[in-house]
């Protein structure tokens, strides 16, 4: 596995070794010891996998009291995948990056607790599997503004794609009014 610090140095895009032939391939998606030493002493509790149409935009999604890490892939499709700093204390603060994750490319992106989490579909379809550091809280989630002008993220929009967005991200709040981490 390569690891791949990005320009906020603690999002971490990790490339994985493939090993294939004519009969498909094989490769390692995780390895807690590899792990521990590229992106920190973090343990995973909780797997998710969601499939989203093309053109769906998730998130700015977070948790306050109980952050979750989220180590997150495409096993089909494509996505552009965000990260969004709200760490107080950071020099990265209110900056984000992006990466776009496919089933061709395999690439993993690290994204640690104290950061806001989105993505949206370029394919057809798309599959996404993250392991999450803590547990899903409902009444700890908070959404931002995808669109929030401050942030202004370059999601890669499809202008021939319509744009699909949940009734609770579309009322997500601006950047400048979220709870924000120390």
């Amino acid at each position: 596995m390569h690891y791949e610090k990005l320009a906020i140095p603690d999002v971490v895009l990790l490339t994985p070794k493939v090993f294939g032939d004519e009969r498909g391939f094989f490769m390692e998606t995780f390895r807690q010891n590899e792990f521990e030493q590229h992106c920190g002493d973090y343990q995973f509790v909780q797997d998710n996998h969601s499939r989203s149409s093309q053109g769906t935009l998730r998130g700015l999604h977070y948790q306050l009291q109980t952050p979750q890490g989220k180590l997150v892939r495409v096993s089909r499709g494509e996505v552009f995948d965000v990260a969004v700093d709200l760490r107080q204390s950071s020099p990265t603060f209110g900056q984000w990056v992006g990466a776009i994750l496919t089933e061709d490319n395999k690439r993993l992106l690290w994204v640690p607790p104290g950061f806001a989490h989105g993505f949206y579909v370029m394919s057809e379809d798309a599959e996404f599997q993250y392991k999450c550091t803590d547990y899903y809280a409902p009444g700890d989630e908070h959404c931002i503004r995808w669109d929030d002008s401050s942030l202004a993220i370059d999601w890669g929009i499809i202008d021939s794609v319509e744009l699909k967005v949940s009734e609770k991200d579309a009322q997500g709040i601006p950047f400048d009014a979220a709870p924000k981490f120390n």
